[in-house]
């Protein structure tokens, strides 16, 4: 498959607004973790398959699952933490209330470049286990196109 400009913008747009999503569904206490653990290791299947539903990537291998993955994951997490950060500051500073206590002493004391290292650093990671998630997604779409012939 050819990754052109236009695949990889609806691979971006679809990451970060997904990202965006789980960004304001994590202030929410108890279901932010489910929510954190979606973005994580979820991001890739969701948009593998609706890539691969509305026909956006025909002829697809292994090798693409893993990189639609990985640029879907560390775009929602980006997207993720553009919108958690400040939500989560600002409901710190404001209302002194924190979804994850651990999270809320982070943002209190740290820096714009400690936020940003943890960020990039994190979104290596979403990308990492995306990668791998959208691997197995496109190979199990894989395996029932082969099955359906």
């Amino acid at each position: 498959m050819k990754f052109d400009y236009i695949l990889l913008r609806q691979i971006s747009i679809l990451s970060a607004f997904f990202g965006a999503i789980a960004g304001i569904i994590t202030i929410i206490p108890f279901i932010g973790t489910f929510s954190f653990i979606f973005l994580l290791c979820f991001i890739a299947p969701l948009v593998v398959w609706i890539l691969h539903k509305y026909n956006c990537i025909s002829s697809s291998t292994i090798k693409d699952g893993i990189i639609i993955g990985a640029i879907a994951g560390f775009v929602a997490y980006l997207a993720f933490s553009v919108i958690y950060i400040p939500i989560s500051i600002i409901l710190l500073k404001l209302l002194k209330f924190a979804a994850n206590q651990g999270i809320g002493l982070m943002l209190n004391n740290a820096g714009f470049f400690i936020l940003t290292v943890t960020s990039i650093f994190l979104g290596v990671v979403g990308a990492t286990i995306n990668a791998f998630t959208g691997f197995i997604t496109l190979y199990i779409i894989e395996f029932f196109n082969s099955i359906k012939k």
